[in-house]
């Protein structure tokens, strides 16, 4: 999608700070971190609707990202625990409209999801 800015990424169109790359997945880090570790991991497919918009023509990108995300929170040494968070739509403060999981770790989270 020509102005999504994670399509522009995907696209080398904008420099992101790049963890992991192959053929359908990204991963690199948040720009505004929210922990030690924070990092973004996206389909290279545009999913416009989020959480909301897997369906079983894009399920398999889907499983790869949280396939990624166990690799790298290996890799990244979150022993303790990470969190991985996937915000959608407007309420819940998604600002980009392109499916991604945050991965977070380095920390003692809060108890509280909210």
């Amino acid at each position: 999608m020509a102005d999504c800015l994670f399509c522009k990424i995907v696209a080398g169109e904008i420099p992101s700070r790049k963890v992991y790359e192959d053929e359908s997945i990204l991963a690199f880090h948040d720009i505004n971190p929210q922990a030690p570790v924070h990092i973004l991991v996206i389909p290279k497919e545009h999913i416009a609707d989020g959480a909301a918009g897997i369906d079983e023509t894009n399920a398999a990108a889907v499983g790869k990202c949280f396939t990624v995300i166990a690799r790298l929170a290996k890799e990244l040494d979150l022993k303790d625990g990470f969190r991985v968070v996937t915000n959608n739509g407007f309420a819940s403060c998604q600002s980009v409209p392109h499916l991604h999981f945050h991965l977070l770790g380095g920390k003692v989270m809060s108890g509280q999801m909210v």
